[in-house]
């Protein structure tokens, strides 16, 4: 069986679009994570300080007409870990993604994937299943039809009642 390919390598060959939907309330801990705890705070003014290789990807595929979507449905109050996603989209937005957040209460008549996913040229998705404290399992691969057509439309209806980052308040 091949390797995974990356993030990087998936979405250096889409062409239109790149959807991210994420369900979790919590993932697994990382230093900028806990470094934001500690009361760390990114320099925004230096952008090569918070700027690094994910955000080249996206600012790549952007550049390339590639539209990326990230929808993220959260409990309220959110945890500490969204928060701190919260203050950290501002790389994801000036990298050229378009993030929208939806409060899980207002999802609750939605049909939504049991996992998290990145959804590529509505061809190819990449299933993340991660552990209950949120460490990653494994990624799958998958071309399904039927299934990429149910995502697709579970995010576009995420996306519809969801609100753009920069007019979503933190509870």
């Amino acid at each position: 069986m091949p390797p995974m390919p990356t993030f990087s390598e998936l979405l250096a060959e889409t062409q239109r679009s790149a959807l991210h939907l994420e369900l979790r309330d919590t993932y697994f801990s990382n230093p900028r994570f806990e470094a934001w705890q500690r009361g760390e705070r990114v320099d925004w003014a230096d952008r090569k300080s918070w700027w690094g290789s994910f955000e080249d990807t996206i600012a790549d595929a952007s550049a390339r007409g590639v539209e990326v979507r990230r929808a993220r449905v959260v409990s309220e109050p959110v945890t500490a870990y969204i928060r701190w996603e919260h203050y950290v989209t501002r790389g994801n937005v000036e990298a050229g993604e378009q993030v929208r957040w939806l409060p899980r209460r207002r999802a609750s008549d939605l049909l939504l994937p049991g996992n998290d996913f990145w959804l590529f040229d509505d061809h190819l998705i990449r299933v993340h299943h991660f552990s209950g404290d949120g460490e990653v399992v494994e990624d799958q691969l998958l071309s399904d039809l039927d299934l990429i057509r149910q995502c697709v439309a579970a995010f576009e209806c995420v996306w519809k009642r969801a609100t753009p980052h920069d007019q979503y308040e933190i509870r």
